[in-house]
């Protein structure tokens, strides 16, 4: 198992880095390309600056040996793939993967090749003049999207969890559009300059002359070598193909027997995931996190063959002691059954109660707000309890219209407190929501004590906790009776960021968490670590003094950190 994992993550890294290098190439052959838009000069004089690095030994060396490591290791991949159930972006870039070397192999015949063989003056005016006016610039046009599309998908897959890659997704999408708009607008502009001239006839000689353009032999041999080329890349595809079906067969014929409690008897092939089997094989089975080995809804209890299962993970033992799980339950996405195995799933998700899949829970990453008012209890003590109830009231109208105002909701009522989510597409766009709140309130509060003042009546004093993590959304209750609600460690850790405000004397504590998620910045002095009860990571957060100068104080401060990083 230890040799399976090591010789997958280092086919994936060799994947990783030949695809960066691929994708280097293709960005600078792109920008290469829009700068047509602006002269000639300018195509010509960087094309000569990027052929000294891609036509020097090691420059070939490095960007060939990346192009045939990346598609012969994807190739490799697919021959050992165990299920072909994908998602459809996963579909796509497969897609495009296997079909740029049939469009690849024909413009390096007629570049690199024809420039080492027969000493061809491959520039870009050479390029466009032989696709113009035939259907070859729309398959170039279409081989440029292909590559770009399918470079960008793999980019985004590998940073898609890094922060810095989520707070700039958006201006990343923008980029990834305007290159390839860039470059084929600048193609068409140069290919519709240079072809003129080639048509007009006066400047034709010259221009042949200065490519060195084949003569018809030439162009004979060219043509002879990709489709040779393209052949033995369909005859790698024909092997690639026979390979997985072989690998079928034989799986097929070593398959374990799978027995679901109230469910089907399927055989599935060996090396998968109980979860892989089941999904495989059309058999429903929850799994929230997608099969991550976190939220446990894909357990099942081992009614026989547990004894031919490999012992637990240190993660799997970890997250079945924190269910509280007996000795024979296991997680179906860890397991891999290599024996006749008869299980029952924990969690059903194909009808059994009147539920539907959505309310056992979606994991999402949210701003969440604690709220709570300062000494209540004494407050209203001796107060009868129609005016302990109007008061919460007048109280809640005051304030709750700040956090619906900025798209979030009250989750629920805690007395004299409240819990809030800000439920938005992003994680960005959802700390930004819980920000804007906090501050609203703020204001929302003045404006309120300033009416208890008029009233003779004391102040209203809150304490406010904003943090961002992950969270399950879910419809928790008997079938009948279960609102919508959140649970995990990261309301616990917004509860507790509220407490804290009590012993600082603060309205409000901001994580920074929503701080990074919202695109602040605040300098480590003004960040204070707290190490809360019942949360296993210590939490850095700012304070605010009054919820409502929040923004005057990030700005400030957002400031004070560039100053010191200028």
């Amino acid at each position: 198992m230890t040799h399976v994992l090591w010789q997958g993550n280092w086919i994936i890294r060799t994947r990783m880095v030949t695809g960066l290098v691929l994708f280097t190439y293709v960005f600078f052959h792109f920008i290469n390309l829009g700068l047509a838009l602006f002269s000639p000069a300018a195509v010509e004089a960087m094309q000569s600056a990027r052929q000294i690095i891609t036509r020097s030994v090691l420059g070939g060396v490095i960007l060939y040996s990346a192009l045939i490591l990346h598609a012969g290791l994807a190739l490799w991949q697919l021959t050992r793939r165990r299920s072909w159930r994908m998602t459809w972006n996963e579909a796509v870039q497969l897609g495009l993967g296997l079909l740029i070397p049939l469009q690849l192999l024909r413009h390096i015949t007629y570049t690199r090749y024809a420039h080492e063989l027969h000493n061809v003056n491959d520039e870009m005016g050479f390029i466009l003049v032989l696709m113009w006016n035939s259907p070859s610039i729309w398959w170039q046009a279409l081989l440029l999207l292909a590559v770009w599309i399918h470079g960008c998908m793999g980019l985004h897959y590998w940073l898609r969890l890094t922060r810095w890659w989520r707070r700039t997704q958006t201006s990343m999408i923008g980029l990834a559009v305007f290159i390839p708009t860039f470059a084929l607008a600048g193609a068409l502009s140069e290919g519709r300059r240079i072809y003129d001239l080639f048509v007009e006839g006066s400047q034709r000689a010259a221009l042949m002359a200065s490519y060195n353009w084949p003569d018809q032999p030439t162009f004979v041999s060219l043509r002879e070598n990709e489709n040779l080329w393209i052949g033995l890349f369909l005859a790698l595809l024909v092997l690639t193909g026979t390979a997985v079906l072989l690998q079928k067969a034989l799986r097929k014929r070593r398959a374990v027997r799978i027995t679901y409690v109230n469910g089907p008897v399927v055989s599935a092939e060996k090396g998968l995931t109980l979860l892989e089997m089941s999904r495989a094989s059309g058999v429903p089975h929850t799994s929230l996190c997608g099969g991550k080995g976190r939220c446990t809804t894909c357990r099942v209890f081992i009614e026989d063959g547990l004894d031919a299962l490999h012992p637990p993970s240190d993660a799997e033992a970890r997250s079945l002691a924190a269910v509280r799980a007996s000795s024979t339950m296991r997680l179906a996405c860890q397991i891999r059954p290599t024996a006749p195995l008869t299980v029952c799933r924990m969690f059903r998700p194909d009808g059994r109660t009147t539920r539907a899949h959505a309310s056992q829970g979606q994991e999402r990453r949210l701003a969440i707000l604690f709220l709570d008012i300062r000494g209540f209890t004494s407050r209203t003590e001796g107060q009868l309890p129609y005016d302990v109830v109007f008061l919460l009231n007048r109280f809640f109208d005051a304030i709750v219209p700040a956090i619906t105002g900025a798209g979030g909701h009250v989750d629920k009522y805690l007395g004299d407190g409240l819990l809030a989510v800000f439920d938005a597409p992003s994680p960005a766009r959802s700390a930004r929501a819980a920000l804007n709140a906090a501050a609203a309130i703020g204001t929302a509060l003045r404006t309120f004590n300033a009416r208890l003042e008029e009233e003779e009546s004391p102040p209203v004093r809150i304490g406010i906790g904003l943090h961002l993590g992950d969270l399950v959304q879910g419809e928790i209750g008997s079938a009948d009776h279960a609102p919508r609600t959140i649970i995990g460690d990261s309301v616990n850790a917004a509860s507790r960021l509220e407490a804290e405000t009590k012993a600082l004397g603060v309205e409000l504590l901001v994580s920074a968490a929503v701080l990074d998620a919202a695109g602040f910045t605040a300098p480590e002095s003004a960040l204070q670590s707290f190490q809360l009860r019942g949360v296993a990571e210590p939490v850095s957060a700012i304070a605010t003094l009054r919820a409502e100068d929040l923004f005057d104080l990030l700005t400030a401060q957002h400031e004070q950190h560039h100053n010191q990083h200028a």
